[in-house]
């Protein structure tokens, strides 16, 4: 059936386009949540082996910029950057900065894992939107809101309740993850202050291409400083060659991800994706890792959650969105009420079967395999 707009087309006397085949946007979803996911559950799985982080992410990094380079130099993707007036000075002071912010944020989220679970950090991760609204606020870039505040004091509340019902919380791991959201916050704001000029207009990639090299640059001081005087050979092929380097390549092109989420979505969708991932990313914590997540984390954590979509999407698209699921699911029933009844037994069992997971003491995460080469 053709759209609206051809219809009228039709209408009218005039000749609607050819149908065209495209790739649904429930693709690139499904692509970006599954290398998002995959990205920290294999930083987790390396860092699970050989404890440096700095490395891994000035790895990650100088892999980043090798990409970024040969693609501006053989492909056309990053022409855009020829668009954007950047200079020696102009460098310095605006994609230096924001590349510290960046590099620091990697770091501290990279050695987070060292302490904490996955399931608890992607729980602490939700106050992200907090951080970032205070930091506008501290910049002057937007003055501040009594309702917003009250918004986005839900999901403090939740991620509190979460944190109080963490099994293995440790002090030190919290304290190194809140100053890496506090980084990432104040890189993000950085980004708006620079990106608020017509004349620097960046997708991702082009990004990625100019702050990869200083990123790089930063994080190998401080890899020098501090893991390189006790890191051998061994450690590297104790992880894998293959391993660093299928490593690199999916954190990537989780950067390509982004770019072609962006260009086919919105973000209302790149929204509720996120939200999707981070649920995702707790049960396959628990699958993968062993990490206990007890009741009282699910009840925080489910208020962390709800606060967050309300706040980035607002009660208005809410209500659209939860109308539209209504006639969707209605539709559904009507049209395929066979396979209806099926997705909700499916659905149920998929539940019953995640609670009981959750209860369980005798998951894998003692016996998990080491990476080898």
């Amino acid at each position: 059936m053709g759209s609206p707009n051809d219809e009228r087309k039709l209408e009218s006397g005039g000749v609607a386009p050819a149908p065209t085949r495209s790739i649904h946007p429930a693709f690139y979803i499904a692509l970006w949540i599954a290398l998002s996911s995959s990205v920290i559950l294999f930083n987790k799985w390396v860092l699970f082996s050989a404890k440096f982080a700095l490395f891994l992410t000035t790895w990650h990094m100088a892999f980043a910029t090798l990409m970024t380079q040969l693609m501006a130099k053989f492909t056309t993707t990053l022409d855009s950057r020829h668009k954007v007036p950047m200079n020696t000075n102009t460098y310095i002071k605006a994609i230096v900065p924001i590349g510290i912010m960046f590099s620091l944020s990697l770091i501290f989220g990279n050695f987070a894992y060292l302490y904490l679970s996955v399931s608890f950090i992607q729980m602490l991760k939700a106050t992200n939107a907090v951080a970032t609204l205070l930091a506008t606020w501290a910049f002057g870039m937007a003055a501040p809101n009594l309702n917003k505040l009250l918004n986005v004091s839900a999901i403090v509340i939740g991620v509190a309740i979460a944190s109080f019902g963490e099994l293995k919380f440790d002090g030190l791991g919290f304290i190194i993850q809140v100053t890496g959201i506090v980084c990432e916050a104040l890189r993000l704001v950085m980004v708006q202050r620079l990106l608020s000029s017509d004349e620097f207009k960046m997708d991702p990639l082009v990004s990625v291409y100019y702050y990869a090299p200083a990123c790089a640059a930063i994080n190998g001081f401080f890899t020098i400083m501090i893991e390189l005087p006790r890191m051998t050979m061994g450690d590297i092929l104790q992880v894998g060659l293959i391993t660093l380097i299928a490593n690199a390549f999916v954190a990537f092109l989780l950067n390509v991800s982004v770019v072609l989420l962006i260009g086919k979505t919105n973000a209302v969708v790149l929204t509720m994706s996120g939200v999707l991932k981070d649920i995702l990313l707790v049960v396959a914590s628990m699958v993968i890792f062993g990490d206990p997540v007890t009741l009282q984390q699910y009840f925080g954590y489910s208020i962390a959650l709800a606060g967050l979509v309300y706040y980035k999407l607002g009660a208005e698209k809410l209500q659209q969105m939860t109308t539209d699921a209504k006639l969707t699911i209605n539709e559904v029933r009507r049209n395929n009420p066979a396979g209806f009844k099926l997705g909700a037994i499916c659905g149920g069992l998929f539940f019953v079967a995640f609670i009981f997971m959750s209860w369980s003491r005798g998951l894998p995460g003692s016996s998990l395999p080491t990476p080898g080469v």
